[in-house]
């Protein structure tokens, strides 16, 4: 009578514990070529798919949930209608808005350029450190540069309240 193991199963057979020493006996599968076939066969499987077969042209299979061959059902198509109907609504509303920001920007650009070419026109004498003055930024804590420019800031403020006399 052949040996048996706790489960039942014959020494030396497939599955079963190997033989006395330790060395699997002939008629045992090796392991891992066992499980090179199942994964074999499951790609075989996976390639074999009926989506595969819808990709390259074939006739569709039944559609999952119970859906026709032939597509989606109406209510899909009407909510896919939907769904494009709103996008577009919003797309233009999205435009107007984008429409409007840049005629306000080009407007407010427009009065800014207006007033700047008024300024650099008006030229009195003594006036020309204030106009200096305005272009820079005299606020020591908004100016997060890595150079110290607070002496230079000290002199335009100086040159401001009293110009030199040519």
């Amino acid at each position: 009578m052949a040996e048996l193991d706790p489960f039942g199963t014959p020494a030396g057979a497939p599955g079963g514990p190997a033989l006395g020493n330790g060395v699997a006996g002939a008629g045992e599968e090796d392991p891992a070529a066992a499980f090179l076939a199942q994964q074999e066969s499951e790609i075989a499987g996976i390639e074999n798919d009926e989506a595969f077969a819808i990709l390259d042209g074939g006739a569709p299979g039944p559609q999952p949930h119970g859906e026709p061959p032939g597509g989606p059902d109406a209510n899909s198509r009407k909510q896919e209608a939907e769904w494009k109907e709103k996008a577009i609504k919003e797309l233009e509303e999205w435009y107007a808005r984008q429409d409007e920001q840049l005629q306000k920007t080009k407007a407010n650009n427009r009065a800014a350029e207006e007033a700047f070419v008024n300024d650099i026109d008006e030229s009195s004498p003594g006036t020309e450190w204030e106009r200096v003055a305005r272009l820079c930024d005299f606020n020591p804590k908004s100016s997060k540069q890595a150079k110290d420019v607070s002496r230079m800031r000290s002199v335009l403020i100086s040159l401001k309240q009293a110009p030199l006399v040519h």
